[in-house]
């Protein structure tokens, strides 16, 4: 069937990704992998071709879309080359709907020029040690200095993707205790400059998979934030990060799919190549039927993805619409990519092969954005269960 989503506009800009990515990314991805991060200056590059200012308001130098589509387009691009953009996803993805929406104009023109150019990167604390998906439970406290001028900023937080090239980070903070009533209250976001005293990188984390995006530990000693660097209003950071929510899952429900279609390509292509006991891999009725199989539930995943995206882009994707598509895409991912890589045998267990990395890559998934456990819990309570 043929996709309506993308117009011509999206897909003359997939064109010209798919071209940088061959010209700029592939030939050095095998680098990238050995030093387990991209490099800082290939976000320039990133800033150059415009990508990080697709959804900027063109007063602060981006091109002024609304649509998340061309975001679902670079998850396509990347996922169909078997690569990926590094931790730079983060400072578009996920820190760019902050601040569009709770920054005030002073601090869109102190910020947002240099994030288009990628001159300044983003990237998002959220999760502790020990507390997960419970963010209610965070511990990192910013108290209001005497004087009024600053925050000082004290506490710990783990699993930051973008965490080491990062040069500026949308801290969630505890700037009050929460109360009887309401445990989400008293939490704001703080946008910290990383060049800050008492702030520190910790470990760059050694993962299963996503191995060029650099993960981090980060702590803060005193660091002082100014007041003028508070995202939003004050202890209203919880209902902040709800509002996210839908899209972050809906672009992880894109980029699950997108990771699925191209273990399809990559299985494909191999069995075809392969012979064994004098025949083609893909002569075997088992690899018909395997691939077939598969390749239903793709279209079922790509017609999911696509639904979600219209609705997003017509401001009417709800939370458990976002769930279950983000469960759903993700499931399918896990079972197709495992399938595929079934049909690689020992090559497929190779990291010089690109089903072998997506096997990874895919894991996380049905862990970050919220657990898939956490989703159902979110679809059955929208069923009034």
């Amino acid at each position: 069937m043929r996709r309506t989503v993308y117009n011509e506009d999206h897909e003359a800009f997939r064109d010209t990704l798919r071209s940088f990515i061959e010209a700029e990314v592939v030939p050095v991805y095998d680098e990238w992998l050995a030093a387990g991060q991209a490099p800082r200056e290939f976000y320039y590059k990133l800033g150059e071709l415009g990508i990080f200012g697709i959804e900027v308001p063109e007063e602060f130098g981006g091109a002024g879309e609304e649509s998340f589509k061309y975001q679902a387009i670079i998850s396509e691009e990347c996922a169909r080359a078997g690569v990926s953009f590094g931790g730079s996803g983060v400072h578009v993805a996920l820190c760019l709907p902050y601040l569009k929406a709770y920054a005030t104009e002073d601090q869109k023109k102190r910020w947002l020029p240099d994030f288009v150019t990628g001159t300044t990167m983003y990237a998002i604390a959220m999760t502790e040690p020990g507390t997960g998906s419970d963010l209610a439970g965070m511990k990192t406290t910013a108290k209001l200095s005497a004087d009024g001028t600053h925050y000082v900023l004290n506490g710990a937080k783990t699993f930051i993707t973008g965490g080491v090239h990062a040069d500026r980070v949308i801290v969630c903070a505890r700037t009050a205790a929460p109360t009887p009533e309401d445990r989400r209250f008293g939490i704001s976001l703080f946008v910290v400059d990383t060049k800050s005293e008492g702030y520190a990188v910790g470990r760059k984390l050694d993962k299963l998979g996503l191995r060029t995006s650099d993960t981090a530990e980060l702590s803060f000693t005193d660091v002082k934030v100014p007041v003028e660097d508070l995202l939003g209003e004050e202890n209203k950071g919880f209902a902040y990060l709800g509002q996210n929510l839908p899209q972050e899952r809906l672009g992880i429900a894109v980029g699950a799919y997108a990771q699925a279609a191209a273990a399809i390509r990559f299985a494909k292509e191999y069995v075809q190549d392969r012979t064994v006991f004098g025949k083609t891999v893909a002569s075997f009725q088992n690899t018909k039927f395997e691939l077939a199989a598969c390749q239903a539930e793709v279209d079922a995943a790509e017609a999911v993805c696509d639904r979600a995206l219209e609705a997003h882009d017509a401001g009417e994707l709800s939370a458990a619409e976002a769930a279950s598509a983000k469960l759903f895409c993700t499931e399918v991912a896990s079972r197709v990519i495992d399938r595929c890589l079934q049909l690689h045998g020992g090559y497929g267990y190779m990291n010089e092969y690109p089903i072998a990395r997506l096997y990874a890559d895919n894991r996380v998934n049905r862990i970050y954005g919220g657990t898939s456990e956490v989703m159902k819990m979110i679809i059955a309570k929208n069923m009034g269960l």
